[in-house]
């Protein structure tokens, strides 16, 4: 029996890189995540001011748009935590 070549298969070639361990990349999940909830505190801060002026004799509907987009960014970000927790209770699952 003759040895047959493969070629194609070498290291580098279309495959990701192995990541050791400790190096994370710049821009990792915690960052995304992090930087998501600044946008959602941010927004409920906007919410508070339009608030804060619809008291003091402000427009109404400014008011209003603000209040929906922080509801709308606050069940986002429980829809998010409901699905993490969820990944995380399907990985302890998981058995080794």
């Amino acid at each position: 029996m003759t040895d047959m070549k493969i070629s194609g298969a070498g290291a580098g070639q279309g495959l990701p890189a192995i990541k050791q361990p400790g190096k994370e990349p710049a821009g990792g999940f915690d960052k995304m995540m992090e930087e998501a909830l600044d946008k959602i505190s941010q927004v409920q801060n906007d919410a508070n001011k339009a608030v804060n002026e619809l008291a003091t004799g402000g427009d109404p509907t400014q008011a209003i748009v603000a209040m929906e987009k922080a509801d709308m960014n606050f069940q986002l970000m429980v829809e998010v935590r409901n699905k993490l927790l969820s990944a995380y209770e399907e990985i302890m699952r998981m058995q080794v």
